[in-house]
């Protein structure tokens, strides 16, 4: 794309922007360009807007986004980014990185400057021309195919739990594992987990999820773990977990140090995947792309090979609908007449 084309995308009036509609006109007086600090990554209103106006936007962004937003800017900052930022300067930071960072995180890049020029009223480059066509160079240089998590299923999770010993750290992994595995629960709802959100039943447990990723809000979600048919009941490691460690409040999940104290706080989200991989790999399993959304994905691929409803594994993993499962069922129902299968 020359010099001459880029200007034109830039000026072109009927030019659309990401989300569809006609790029904004230009401001004939646009704001001074001031650098980009490292550490001026909140999302605020502009200075006229109140402060408890300001402090309850801050409050409606989860603590995880605000992490992504403030490391997106970090990295924009550090190659010399500014805000207000041009479409020219944008549309070069995709080039600079376009061979060093994934798809996913380039588009989350840019999605974090549209939204740091939005919630302060400058003009967004990120609906230019010249970015979209960029990032969509990029797409089709790089693909879109993103590295997913393999799923631990069920034959191999058993297979994990048998390897494994008798010590208090064993009983914390195993507790952690069947318990992640049985609610279909993403790690950070792991490790979110408290004494009092587990309450006993005749059936089982009933785990009580305050707060998720789909759950901002905290309107909360209950999810049934039954009592295990087999010799790996999660109801019962959870027990045994408990027992040993003395805890009887707080935090369900806590680190352990090497001398087999239990500390008081509650593991990080990074903990559960270092656990799966460090327990996958001592039964010989290559465990390089197994995470802590493992025990997720492996739950729904194996309900959907024993033939479980979508209905029924998204009622536990709080998938929203069958779109959003799909993968796992794709994945799943992979060798389920198949129709190589009736040939060969």
């Amino acid at each position: 794309m020359d010099n001459a084309c880029l200007s034109r995308l830039r000026n072109d009036p009927n030019s659309r922007s990401i989300e569809g509609g006609p790029a904004p006109a230009e401001d004939q007086s646009p704001p001074v360009n001031v650098p980009l600090r490292a550490g001026d990554c909140t999302f605020g209103a502009p200075d006229v807007v109140p402060s408890e106006v300001v402090a309850l936007i801050e409050a409606g962004i989860a603590d995880g986004t605000r992490r992504a937003y403030r490391i997106d800017l970090a990295h924009f900052a550090a190659w010399g980014g500014q805000l207000p930022a041009e479409p020219e300067l944008v549309a070069s930071f995709l080039a600079a990185h376009a061979q060093t960072l994934s798809v996913a995180t380039l588009v989350r890049r840019i999605a974090t400057l549209s939204k740091a020029h939005e919630a302060r009223g400058l003009p967004n480059p990120c609906r230019s021309e010249i970015v979209r066509a960029t990032l969509r160079g990029v797409k089709r240089t790089r693909g879109i195919a993103q590295r997913e998590a393999k799923p631990l299923l069920r034959e191999n999770l058993f297979r994990v739990l048998d390897a494994m010993g008798e010590g208090v750290k064993d009983a914390r992994d195993r507790a952690l594992l069947l318990i992640g595995f049985a609610g279909g629960f993403r790690r950070s709802e792991i490790v979110g987990l408290d004494c009092a959100d587990a309450a006993r039943v005749r059936q089982g447990l009933v785990v009580t999820l305050r707060r998720s990723k789909t759950d901002q809000e905290g309107a909360g979600r209950k999810v049934g773990i039954p009592f295990g048919r087999t010799r790996h009941c999660p109801v019962i490691a959870l027990d045994r977990w408990l027992a040993v460690s003395g805890i009887g409040c707080g935090p369900v999940f806590r680190p352990i140090d090497r001398h087999s104290r239990v500390a008081s706080n509650r593991l990080s989200g990074e903990a559960v995947s270092l656990i799966v991989k460090e327990r996958v790999a001592a039964t010989g399993i290559d465990a390089a792309d197994f995470s802590g959304h493992s025990l997720r994905a492996g739950f729904a691929t194996s309900a959907v090979q024993a033939g479980v409803s979508t209905l029924k594994i998204r009622s536990q993993t709080g998938h929203a609908s069958d779109a959003m499962l799909a993968r796992y069922v794709r994945d799943g129902e992979l060798f389920i007449d198949n129709a190589a299968g009736a040939l060969l």
